[in-house]
């Protein structure tokens, strides 16, 4: 050991532990952690302040990212050049931040992962929000502290404008902890900053009107609420987020086209990790995936099998894939060089605090700047008033210093004023000059009493603020790009889509679509009607029904299967469109089709369920009811209903709760009316009783109604004929009589409507009250709507009247009755009768 060398034994634990800590804090300050004053952390701060120092300002040229790089690092950063560039090429990517800090030129690397161009090859500059956050730095608004040599100072935090924490949100992991910060809209946020200096005791359920959630750079959904809403008021929470969706037809198909992705995810990887899932079978229904994304926007199309339901495979694609990711929020900022956990309004508070600080700083600086040119002019004022003795003294003086030394005792001048007169141009001694020295006082006179009154009054310094606040909105906000979903979270797909009425229609060859029932207008009754749906060659529209999207579908086929959907998985369509094959929905077999499908509520509320049953009618004539129960266990390859005999097939089925009266129709205009009670119930492979016995072999059952004991006196029956008559009829008339009598079912029924040549056979039989409206389709596609009160109500044996225009060799496929709404148009039929058709915006076009 050498001479004056001496061993301090230390406690190798005691050791291991401070210097643990003096790395963990060096590297939670110094490092990791943004500060909660400007949002930022050191290698960003200095980057953008080394960019300052070089005067790359938003309205100059580029520079070299190479240039600036080099800056920070030899003057503010001794780390790896790496960092400093992917720290700024991060602040000049428009997928990493919501309102970019840095404007580059060139590579700086894409969605898919691709990596920036080396900083040889880029350029950049500042963007205009960065000159903001360092507006007023020269006025000694912020404390500089040395850099790591001592020769040069920087700032310990920027003068900020903007709320940049709060915007552009942080992430960073430090030692022992780590920092997780979403970004939020401007506009939001100014206008919650704006709330809380108005009143400081604002609570954070408040704040939420303004600032509703975070706003993410990459748009998307955020899917449900409560996430935000604990990570507002604690600093932690989780945030789903769901790629921006919508179904298209491509090519033929049904696709799913996804426009926007969550926040953090990698396009390419996201794509590439779909594709392996897809070949290991664990999605299924999508036959082809394609990046058809460029420079006007994203588009990531996958196509679809042709039996695959959309929402089922958008399930899928969220449960499995990034289309849905979350984002854990951890508000870990530095408060005064220690890390705190803040909520939405602590982040809030210290902002204003930061801002209400630099305000104070700035106006003393300007004050004392305001002050002291005041004090030159008050000085030059005197020498211009006595101009020719203040020239005789410095004529007078053998140097500057006797001519500053005289003026001083002449005139009780400082030095500075005297100086400031021996230094005056020639030029000054004009008299528009004086007059200017004079206008320029009388200007910063006025400036330091307002400067004195900021400092006096924290309210003008408040006011302030928001001033500057709202300049910032003007120049910066703009509108949301990640929508919220408030009911979403760990629940099913439905919560995603309105529970509003839809019109379903099923065409002749099994094409099945739901159309928004706004999309249907009110005619008068006799129109020819407008244009439904682009049918294929020798199809027509078959069944027309409205449901809501929530409900359970049944649908029941000809050989008396039962097959289960929900009304939203129908593929969605506009009137005109074709529809879906309903073989692609559900397994039904090639030589089937369905007949009749009935809308439930939900099929697990086992009060319902059991209190409800399922009424059948069968071509020949054959009736059964079914426990409602029976069918609520649905299989994919559909389940027994009835057990349909030779030579006949299932027509109807309707929903009824036991209580009904049921009504039967034949092609030959007769009518059974009995009890459902005289139906007991049966299972589900049984193959009825007997409903109602045929006129001759050519007569078959063309419908069957079902009406509530409660609502017999309300309902109407309206038959229509193939060649477009109709008439409705009471079933009980205004005496309390039957007008169709109740008798045992398997009678040969009475006459509902006078079969002629002119009206052709009895197509359709329903139930109305004057509230419902009437939809009637051709074969040929055309379609009208009329209200049923228009109809007037007649006779049991009557004919009826015209309901629509037949034209040619065409006939009545479909009629149903729809809900009544309060916005349906009525369109006059005065055009209608010559043979014009109207489309949607009713313009008269020359028919097809």
């Amino acid at each position: 050991m050498s001479d004056g060398e001496k061993l301090i034994p230390i406690n190798i634990e005691d050791e291991m532990k401070s210097a643990y800590i003096d790395y963990s804090m060096s590297v939670i300050v110094s490092r990791a952690l943004p500060d909660v004053r400007d949002g930022l952390k050191p290698v960003h701060r200095r980057v953008l302040y080394g960019m300052y120092d070089l005067g790359v300002f938003s309205n100059r040229a580029h520079k070299k990212s190479a240039r600036i790089v080099g800056e920070v690092l030899g003057k503010y950063h001794p780390h790896g050049d790496s960092s400093v560039y992917d720290a700024m090429v991060r602040m000049a990517q428009e997928w990493s931040l919501r309102y970019l800090l840095v404007d580059g030129q060139g590579n700086f690397g894409s969605i898919d992962g691709d990596s920036p161009a080396a900083m040889r090859y880029t350029e950049a500059r500042m963007k205009k929000m960065s000159e903001d956050i360092m507006a007023d730095i020269d006025k000694e608004t912020v404390d500089f502290q040395l850099n790591f040599d001592d020769t040069l100072y920087e700032p310990k935090v920027m003068p900020t404008r903007i709320p940049n924490l709060l915007i552009n949100g942080a992430s960073g992991i430090a030692v022992g902890m780590a920092t997780n910060m979403p970004p939020h809209n401007l506009t939001e946020v100014v206008d919650g900053t704006l709330a809380y200096i108005d009143n400081n005791a604002i609570e954070i359920d408040e704040l939420l009107q303004y600032i509703k959630a975070p706003d993410f750079p990459t748009g998307g959904v955020i899917y449900g609420y409560e996430g935000v809403r604990e990570a507002f008021k604690t600093g932690r929470g989780r945030i789903v987020i769901r790629g921006k969706v919508n179904f298209e037809e491509v090519n033929g198909k049904e696709a799913i086209v996804v426009t926007e992705i969550p926040y953090q995810v990698n396009k390419a990887e996201m794509i590439k990790k779909t594709a392996d899932l897809i070949n290991e079978k664990k999605i299924e229904g999508i036959s082809n995936i394609r990046d058809e994304s460029d420079r006007s926007g994203m588009r990531i199309v996958y196509e679809l099998k042709r039996d695959a339901v959309p929402n089922v495979v958008l399930n899928m694609l969220f449960k499995y894939t990034q289309l849905q990711s979350s984002f854990s929020v951890n508000n870990i900022a530095l408060v005064n060089g220690r890390p705190e956990m803040l909520n939405l309004k602590d982040l809030i508070h210290h902002f204003v605090e930061h801002r209400h600080d630099v305000v104070v700083r700035r106006t003393q600086f300007e004050l004392r700047k305001a002050e002291e040119r005041a004090h030159i002019l008050e000085g030059l004022i005197i020498a211009s008033d006595n101009i020719d003795e203040v020239i005789a003294i410095i004529r007078g003086s053998k140097d500057g210093d006797e001519a500053r030394t005289k003026l001083m005792e002449r005139f009780s001048l400082s030095e500075i004023q005297s100086r400031a007169i021996v230094e005056m141009r020639l030029r000054q001694l004009t008299g528009l000059e004086q007059d200017k020295l004079r206008a320029e006082y009388e200007d910063i006179m006025k400036l330091i009493q307002r400067l004195k009154d900021l400092l006096a009054n924290k309210d003008l310094r408040m006011a302030l603020i928001k001033e500057e606040l709202i300049e910032v909105r003007e120049k910066y906000g703009d509108a949301r790009r990640s929508e919220i979903v408030y009911a979403g979270g760990d629940v099913s797909i439905e919560d995603l889509i309105a529970d509003e009425n839809v019109v379903i229609t099923i065409s002749h060859a099994g094409y099945i679509k739901r159309t928004s029932l706004s999309e249907y207008k009110t005619q008068n009754r006799g129109g020819v009607g407008q244009k439904s749906a682009a049918t294929r060659d020798q199809d027509f529209l078959e069944h027309l029904f409205v449901a809501t999207n929530h409900q359970y579908l049944l649908f029941f086929t000809q050989k008396g299967k039962c097959y289960w959907m929900r009304v939203y998985e129908i593929p969605e369509g506009s009137k005109a469109s074709k529809g879906r094959a309903i073989q692609n929905l559900i397994n039904i077999e090639s030589d089937d089709k369905v007949k009749a499908f009935i809308c439930t509520k939900d099929l697990k509320d086992e009060e319902y369920i059991n209190n409800h049953y399922v009424i059948m009618a069968t071509k020949q004539g054959q009736v059964k009811k079914t426990p409602l129960e029976q069918y609520s266990r649905p299989r994919q390859n559909g389940i027994n209903a009835i057990t349909i005999r030779e030579d006949d097939e299932l027509l109807e089925a309707k929903l009824t709760t036991g209580n009904s009266q049921v009504l039967i129709a034949v092609k030959s205009g007769k009518l059974v009316r009995f009890e459902e009670s005289k139906t007991r119930p049966m299972g589900r492979t049984a193959s009825g009783v007997r409903g109602i016995t045929l006129a001759d072999e050519k007569d078959e059952v063309i419908g069957m109604v079902a009406v509530d004991e409660k609502e017999v006196n309300e309902k109407q029956i309206l038959v229509v004929t193939e060649n477009g008559y109709g008439k409705r009829t009471k079933l009980v008339d205004d005496d309390g009589e039957d007008v169709y009598r109740i008798t045992n079912r398997g009678g040969k029924g009475v006459k509902t409507l006078n079969i002629t040549d002119k009206t052709g056979q009895l197509i359709s039989i329903s139930d109305v009250t004057d509230e419902d409206d009437l939809m009637i389709i051709n074969k040929s596609g055309l379609t009208i709507r009329m209200m049923v009160s228009d109809l007037r109500v007649m006779g049991r044996a009557t004919q009826g009247v015209r309901l629509i225009n037949i034209k040619n060799n065409d006939s009545i496929a479909a009629v149903t009755k729809v809900m009544r709404e309060e916005e349906s148009e009525a369109v006059e039929d005065d055009e209608l009768n010559e043979g014009i058709e109207l489309n949607d915006d009713t313009t008269p076009e020359n028919e097809e």
